[in-house]
């Protein structure tokens, strides 16, 4: 296995909630993509549930790092806060391509500070930070929000978004099935693959594109 491929199976685990299954999950990304990138993949996570799962998840890691006499923390943001902004629109538009721009209207027209602190928060503080390239975060993303049987649209934005941010095809769809997997749902399962589908054809039909 791959370190995405642990890195999105341990999102999904986070996502199930299981403490059992997470430990296993979580010394298997250890293994494979490394300890820096095991952080970050839990911190990432408080973004798309919330507080107490990245909580839980740090708590058992932490448990794991200690029982084996290794070190605490290992990562941090190079970034000033200053910067969380200018790297934050820089990140949303590598994911959002031409939805960028319809993207930070719709969520101003919701509340200029849900825009902004998606902006400077979400894009620039955290899925910008060090430790993890966003090809990888976005295929941890997609495998949460898989497993959490978020509402299509995230879903949508996301699958496009490990694509345009390098993630290949067959990772994503890995990603996918590691999220689905956690979700006993069949409707929700279906209805996921066939986005996929979709979001593979109209990837592929605007690569053979001319100019």
């Amino acid at each position: 296995m791959s370190g995405s491929a642990a890195l999105a199976e341990l999102s999904a685990g986070l996502a199930a909630g299981d403490d059992g299954e997470l430990e296993t999950l979580l010394r298997s990304a250890a293994e494979e993509a490394g300890p820096v990138a095991v952080e970050e993949a839990i911190l990432q996570s408080h973004l798309f549930l919330g507080f107490p799962a990245a909580l839980r998840g740090m708590r058992v890691w932490r448990r794991l790092r200690e029982d084996a006499g290794e070190e605490g923390a290992v990562g941090f943001d190079a970034a000033a806060p200053s910067e969380w902004e200018a790297r934050g629109e820089e990140v949303c538009r590598r994911v959002y391509g031409s939805a960028y721009r319809g993207l930070r209207r719709n969520v101003g027209r919701l509340h200029p500070d849900l825009d902004a602190w998606m902006i400077r928060d979400g894009y620039g503080k955290v899925l910008g930070r060090e430790g993890l390239d966003l090809a990888a975060r976005e295929l941890c993303i997609v495998a949460t929000l898989a497993a959490d049987g978020s509402p299509r649209q995230p879903l949508h934005s996301h699958l496009r978004g490990a694509l345009r941010a390098g993630a290949e095809p067959a990772d994503v769809e890995e990603a996918l099935e590691a999220g689905l997997a956690k979700r006993p749902d069949t409707d929700r399962t279906g209805g996921a693959r066939e986005l996929w589908r979709r979001v593979r054809e109209r990837a592929t039909s605007d690569e053979s594109r001319p100019g």
